[in-house]
């Protein structure tokens, strides 16, 4: 299994980092700066996901084993063009929500590049074999690579990272939790264009509701660019 330099949460790198991939400039990576109403309200529209940072506490991996437990012999059904790949790169989960906030959004465009491509292969694949792909994908790995070293910390000093990024998106009006630690999409009910960003807000909620003492949470989103 290989290690990649951790991205950081910064919405300019982060921006810049999706436009490198290929994604139309008319998209960007912004700061939720809190999840009560009246500050969702200040996120620029459309919102097509949140992106939650957070640390993979002892409560987050208790979770993440009960939930296992309680979905594995259920055999749920997701949209066919669902996006979701598993993370096997050590601290790629930054690339791997991007991935999964662009990849389940057919609004937002892809020109040609490393991101259009690699969709494009790993379109008929199984989430696991999507996960290895990206993984043996050199051109993905240098270009992680490099937008990484321009975030506001010496990112080279932190390899062993204990915060995890997942994305929420709105497929099909199921709101889905897309984590690829995971074995399989998590859903969290019914959402619409209207209520998405109340309904993750909720569900980001719920995450540091399980952590009650850890403050380490940060929240993005990925909308309209404000240029």
């Amino acid at each position: 299994m290989s290690t990649w330099t951790p991205l950081e949460s910064n919405p300019e790198v982060l921006t810049k980092y999706i436009r490198k991939l290929g994604v139309s400039p008319s998209w960007s990576v912004t700061d939720v700066i809190g999840l009560e109403d009246e500050m969702l309200e200040w996120i620029p529209r459309p919102v097509k996901a949140l992106i939650l940072l957070f640390p993979c506490s002892d409560a987050y991996e208790k979770h993440r084993s009960e939930e296992h437990e309680r979905i594995k012999d259920v055999e749920e059904q997701h949209p066919s063009d669902l996006f979701y790949m598993r993370q096997f790169t050590h601290n790629a989960c930054g690339t791997v929500a991007l991935i999964h906030s662009v990849a389940n959004n057919k609004e937002v465009d892809v020109s040609g590049g490393v991101l259009k491509n690699f969709l494009e292969k790993t379109l008929a694949l199984s989430p696991e074999d999507r996960g290895k792909a990206l993984e043996e994908d050199k051109e993905f790995t240098a270009g992680h690579q490099e937008l990484a070293q321009e975030g506001q910390t010496n990112a080279s000093e932190h390899e062993k990272v204990i915060h995890h990024f997942i994305a929420l998106v709105n497929k099909n009006g199921t709101l889905y939790e897309l984590d690829g630690r995971k074995s399989f999409p998590i859903k969290h009910g019914e959402t619409s264009e209207e209520t998405f960003v109340k309904d993750a807000a909720k569900v980001c909620k719920e995450f540091m509701s399980r952590d009650p003492n850890e403050v380490r949470f940060t929240v993005l989103a990925l909308t309209a660019a404000q240029d």
